[in-house]
């Protein structure tokens, strides 16, 4: 299963819920900022970085999450791509979009801009801090509620995958 987390950048609310997910930042403690700089992609992309999935890891039942910065296009982008998979012949059910900009407040916004559009990182990265830090626990929340979500489906597709395979292993015998 693919995970697709997205939001404007893809540089700081996406890449802060793939960390959760992979298990990279901490569900019961605020991650101190150096565990949030440290992140692959935090605070670093850019505008020409815009519309490029990126492969973060794959998470504990072999999901693969992924970040997405998409600037203000979460509908084409989640039309695009489901039509892509379907275009392709894929499994609609192998594909999960998730956008985390419902979770993104005025300061992450702010530092964001200051930081990424104006290049003023000493001014923008502590208020993008900050306010990651303000809405962490939504996000620890939602991602979650993703994790348990597609964990299920995980559970569903192996052990559809397990009966088939022990059906073919009997009527090959």
């Amino acid at each position: 299963m693919k995970i697709i987390y997205h939001c404007y950048g893809g540089a700081h609310s996406s890449v802060t819920a793939a960390a959760v997910h992979l298990g990279w930042l901490p569900t019961d403690r605020l991650p101190e900022a150096m565990e949030l700089k440290n992140l692959p992609y935090f605070d670093r992309t850019t505008g020409k970085d815009h519309g490029y999935i990126r492969l973060m890891g794959c998470d504990r039942y072999g999901n693969e999450i992924f970040i997405l910065g998409r600037r203000n296009c979460a509908k084409i982008f989640e039309n695009m791509a489901k039509g892509l998979v379907t275009v392709f012949g894929e499994s609609k059910d192998e594909y999960h979009f998730f956008d985390v900009m419902p979770y993104v407040n005025w300061k992450m916004v702010f530092g964001g801009f200051t930081s990424r559009k104006l290049g003023i990182t000493y001014i923008g990265r502590p208020i993008i801090l900050a306010g990651v830090l303000a809405s962490y626990w939504k996000i620890v929340s939602f991602v979650q509620r993703v994790v348990v979500t597609t964990a299920t489906k995980s559970d569903k597709q192996n052990n559809s995958l397990l009966i088939q395979s022990k059906i073919r292993e009997r009527t090959n015998s």
